[in-house]
């Protein structure tokens, strides 16, 4: 992935996996406010508003909200735009694994074959339980007659949503995140969101979360990494980009895929410790953040929860990092 933002959304049941799990660290806490960087660039269909990268056609009058309109939320939909996300399995059994197959159907009816590279991959699919305390980032495999397919295993029972993100290879096509529910048997106890915290634990690496979300207008969020109270400064590429992050609004999942401001090999990002993000949530509200990072060969994925309008922690300039003393698909 690139630099910039991207945000969407959905329903009633949702599931996850990313080949192998994610070790999903806990809670994350609202965060302070600060001027946006000078330059950022949206991924197109992203919730925040279709923006896209230097040299891809936008949604046209999605660009640079100015705080005063509203931020459309992603994720939402099953079809938009004459294409459709045709989940051909629609349910799961909790910790058994099965290969979960979808389809994106065009508006006349037949599977799409030809899809835009973005992000060194044709496809992104999101898996996520209602409760969010579940997360997947996966990439499935495309047949020839444009079925998606991958071994998926989900932990808990329960509703979750599955959210494809792509762009048709078609000319004037735009990015898009379509969504469907996923339901997946067995005993089912619910879980609350985790409660807000500022700092996330996954695998032994610690995240400390800096900056805001808040509806309307777009802020930076800087997250920064280290293990064994140690910065961590040789962070590794992954599809284009030190760290991807994607929110999800608690409620009714509404879908931001949020991408970093810079990336590697472009002379000025550096491999960590800070990744930075610019992002506008389409509402106020609780949001859980997913970050996705690699390290030492492995991708890592950490996890908060945020409040648009709670109580606000750290400015990024003040905020604690690591001291000098000092996953995964």
């Amino acid at each position: 992935m690139h630099a910039g933002l991207k945000i969407t959304a959905f329903a009633a049941a949702l599931a996850a996996t990313f080949g192998t799990a994610y070790g999903v660290g806990q809670g994350m806490g609202p965060v302070v406010d600060d001027e946006p960087p000078a330059r950022h660039d949206v991924h197109k269909g992203a919730a925040s508003g279709r923006s896209e990268r230097p040299g891809e056609p936008g949604r046209a009058g999605h660009e640079g909200h100015s705080g005063h309109e509203p931020v459309p939320a992603g994720g939402l939909q099953i079809s938009e735009n004459g294409y459709t996300l045709d989940l051909r399995t629609p349910r799961l059994v909790a910790g058994r694994t099965a290969d979960l197959r979808f389809a994106i159907r065009g508006d006349d009816g037949r599977a799409v074959t030809a899809f835009r590279r973005e992000h060194d991959k044709e496809l992104h699919l999101i898996v996520a339980a209602r409760d969010l305390n579940t997360y997947r980032h996966l990439h499935p495999t495309r047949a020839a007659d444009g079925t998606w397919s991958i071994p998926v295993s989900l932990p808990r029972a329960g509703g979750y949503r599955v959210f494809a993100d792509f762009t048709p290879e078609k000319k004037g096509a735009e990015n898009l995140t379509l969504g469907a529910d996923l339901a997946v048997s067995g005993s089912y106890a619910p879980q609350p969101v985790p409660a807000p915290d500022a700092t996330a634990t996954t695998d032994g690496y610690e995240v400390k979360l800096g900056g805001a979300l808040r509806p309307g207008a777009a802020h930076e969020l800087k997250l920064t990494v280290s293990r064994g109270g140690r910065p961590v400064t040789d962070l590794q590429p992954y599809l284009g980009a030190y760290g991807h992050l994607v929110a999800l609004r608690s409620g009714d999942l509404a879908y931001l895929h949020v991408h970093p401001n810079g990336e590697p090999g472009d002379g000025t990002t550096a491999a960590g410790p800070d990744i930075s993000f610019t992002a506008t949530a389409p509402s106020s509200g609780t949001y859980r953040l997913f970050l996705d990072f690699k390290h030492d060969g492995k991708v890592h994925t950490a996890a908060f929860t945020v409040s648009t309008g709670g109580a606000v922690a750290a400015p990024m300039d003040e905020a604690p990092h690591a001291s000098s003393g000092a996953h995964g698909h």
